[in-house]
Order: structure tokens, then sequence, then C-alpha cells
């Protein structure tokens, strides 16, 4: 029996483990198949207070994953396949683990972006290809860049990226954009922005260090041609990494996590929600490892108010 199960070793996470481990609690961490989340993708983390010169993303996950254990958290390598939060104790059943049991639990799973899934793009994210202009942007100050995408965050990512970049570039499938009328007329009144719609991204190119174009097809004529850039930003959306949890607790439309504002309450007592799982709007790793203290201390004290309950007197009412 475990007093807290965190599940996930993002930001999130790990600074949960931090919390929990501090207050005494042994919270026992999962790593998934990922362990580290988003950032472990990420070359160079710039904007984490507390590092001037910025650090590798790997280096500051692992530095927060030593200092979880150095206060007693545990971690086990394993994948969440089912969850029953329909009464406590909660139980886990995890591939190569076994089933797990826990006083309370901590999702902070993350979000993961979604990929066009075409030649070039995974063996250079951190080499030119990026999936956060908020985190990456900086890295091209006049540089030419392309951000694929039509919809608000598509917009809304290559609006900031010309904050930087000498030019951005719109690619989009289609001939319409899916964002929102006030995005796209702020976008189209951007000097900086130009246009290549209707046109499908099919390759792209490097010279084995970093980005040098890519490569579209026209959706009319068929014909190729190659975009050139130093950068790539894919802006098509995230999934929230909750399918095992569907029906289990309450998420919006697109499965994100509800918690209650200001808070990492789910609707399930005793079960918490941090990170990108719950947080769609911000997505940076500061928000998300501030939420991670917020869920530890809504399950400290969670725990705590139970401690306080005479459970016997409760029960002759």
């Amino acid at each position: 029996m475990h007093k807290s199960i965190i599940l996930g070793t993002g930001p999130a996470g790990l600074t949960a483990a931090v919390y929990l481990a501090r207050a005494n609690m042994e919270p026992l961490v999962i790593e998934g198949p990922e362990p580290g989340g988003q950032l472990t993708l990420t070359t160079e983390v710039e904007n984490f207070p507390g590092f001037p010169d910025g650090i590798m993303g790997p280096e500051l996950m692992d530095n927060m994953k030593k200092q979880a254990e150095r206060f007693g958290a545990s971690f086990k390598r394993g994948w969440v396949t089912d969850v029953n939060v329909d009464h406590r104790p909660f139980r886990l059943s995890v591939d190569g683990l076994g089933e797990l049991e826990t006083q309370t639990l901590i999702v902070s799973t993350g979000a993961s972006a979604k990929l066009l899934e075409i030649p070039g793009e995974k063996e250079n994210i951190g080499k030119g290809v990026s999936t956060c202009a908020t985190c990456d942007g900086f890295f091209f100050r006049g540089k030419k860049v392309v951000i694929i995408g039509g919809g608000d965050s598509a917009m809304e990512e290559a609006n900031f990226l010309t904050k930087f970049a000498s030019e951005v570039q719109i690619v989009h499938r289609r001939h319409e954009l899916r964002a929102s009328k006030i995005m796209q007329d702020r976008a189209k009144a951007n000097e900086k922005i130009t246009w290549a719609l209707n046109k499908t991204p099919v390759e792209m190119v490097s010279d084995g260090m970093k980005i040098s174009g890519l490569k579209v097809k026209d959706n009319d004529s068929g014909e190729e041609e190659l975009l050139e850039t130093d950068g790539i930003f894919v802006a098509i959306g995230h999934n929230p990494n909750t399918e095992f949890l569907k029906g289990k607790l309450n998420m919006d439309e697109k499965g994100y996590i509800l918690v209650d504002p200001g808070t990492t309450d789910t609707n399930v007592p005793g079960v918490f929600a941090c990170g990108d799982v719950q947080d769609q709007k911000y997505r940076q790793a500061i928000t998300a490892a501030g939420t991670g203290c917020m869920a530890a201390m809504d399950t400290e004290r969670f725990l705590e108010g139970e401690a306080s309950i005479d459970w016997s007197e409760t029960l002759n009412k």
C-alpha cells in the first residue's frame, strides 16, 4: 500500500515527487515510455528560472529526478494499462509491475504534440524542428522559419515567432484556415508572415546537423517544391495522454482532465491532476512544475484531513 503514486516524470510529476518526498510520504513515481516528458526532446532550455546560461532539457529532468530520489521518492518503469478509482485504495494495473494499491493518485502524464509523421521529422526534433515556439523561438533570431498548421495555435505562434525570425512562412494543407477570423486577420496583417496554402508537407530536409528545408506538394498540381528554411515549427495540436483514464475521470472533449479552478482536484476525491494533462493553454515547464507543487500539497492536505477524522464516531452516526 502506497500513500501516493505519481504517474509521469515531466516537470509536474517530478516536482510533486520532490514535495511529497520532503513531507516523508515516500511517493512511488511510475515512469512511462518517455521518462522526462517533452523536455527530453528539447536541446537547450533558457526560460526555466535559476539557469542564467540555460540548461539542456534532459539534464534538467535528470536533476529533478535526483532531487526527488534524495528525499526518498522511488521510481519504477512501467506502463499503466488500467486504473480503478471507484473506491479507495485505488488499484493500478501496470505492465511489468503487476497490480499496485495507493491511497492517493497524482496524474501527470502530460500531453504529446501531434506530429506529421513524415520523413526527417522525428530525427530532427531539437535540430531545427520544434513543437513549441515559446520554448525555441529565441534560437531563430534573424532566421527564416516555417510553421505548419492552420488553427488558432498556429496563427498565435506565427505572430510570436515574428519577434525573432526575419520571415515566418505558414504552410497549411488547405486553402482555408481553421483559425478564428480575428487570429487570421492578425496574422495576415503581419508583414513578416508569408503564406504557402493548399500545400502538403512531405519531407523535412536537413544536412545531418540542422534543418535546411521543407519539401511540400501542391494539392492541385501535384508538383513538389522545396521551401528553404532554418527551422520548422509543427503546430497542429496536442493529445493529452489520458486514454487509459477515459470514463474514469471527468475530461473535456479533447481529453484534458478537468480540475476544480485553483486546485488540482479531479472529480474523484484523492485523485489529482497536474501539468499539461490538465493545461492546454500554457504548456510550459515552469507552469507544469507549479501545478506539480499544488498537487503534492493538495495530496498532503487530503491525507491529513482524513487522519483528523474520527471514523468510528462517523460510522456510529
